[in-house]
């Protein structure tokens, strides 16, 4: 298994990402910002991009995204093909995507939005803490990015202050380096996760 930094010559694996992500958020039931095989694509051709490989089989990816003229970067679309679930590829990928962001970027806050216990265990291994909306980026952009995630509604019916996602932001200018490893509570998350659907989605019932 070999996690790189993808290139022009992975965008024949464009689809099939797309398609993992989709049906992934299906299963789940979680809402998810939709992306095409362009925009993948030009992930890759700007060496913004990390990709799993098994020989010549996808196995896993994630992108960088910047938002705030470079101020602000997101690592998005973490992916791992159903056949490689269960083996720690998302943590390796993470790590990759995280420690390219730093190299590229050096400045810039890392941020993420998450409904996924998994990811926001690994954000936090990583150095991420969580925080409100409002210190994350005000780029427009990024959050008409959520217009296709089926929790929209949440985001604006709450005046972009909250949803079912959680934010946390790694700020370089606060931390050392090295990779910290943090202290991480699954129930707590759990918690805040089921208190965020409590509060929105049986208001959504409702009406």
């Amino acid at each position: 298994m070999k996690v790189l930094i993808a290139d022009k010559s992975h965008i024949k694996y464009a689809e099939i990402i797309c398609e993992t992500i989709a049906e992934s958020a299906a299963v789940r039931g979680t809402g998810i910002a939709r992306r095409t095989p362009e925009y993948i694509s030009t992930k890759m051709e700007n060496g913004n991009a990390v990709i799993a490989l098994d020989g010549d089989k996808f196995a896993g990816f994630c992108y960088i995204e910047k938002w705030g003229h470079g101020k602000f970067v997101a690592n998005s679309g973490l992916i791992v093909h159903p056949d490689y679930r269960g083996e720690g590829l998302a943590k390796q990928i993470k790590h990759k995507i995280f420690e390219h962001s730093r190299n590229k970027f050096p400045d810039a806050k890392i941020f993420s939005i998450t409904t996924g216990l998994a990811v926001m265990k690994m954000n936090s291994d990583l150095g991420y803490k969580p925080v409100t909306f409002s210190e994350l980026t005000d780029d427009q952009t990024f959050w008409d990015g959520c217009q296709t995630c089926k929790n929209y509604d949440v985001l604006t019916r709450t005046n972009r202050k909250m949803c079912l996602c959680t934010g946390m932001l790694y700020d370089p200018a606060k931390e050392n380096k090295k990779i910290h490893n943090h202290d991480y509570d699954k129930k707590v998350w759990t918690r805040l996760k089921n208190i965020k659907q409590t509060m929105f989605l049986k208001k959504d019932k409702k009406q």
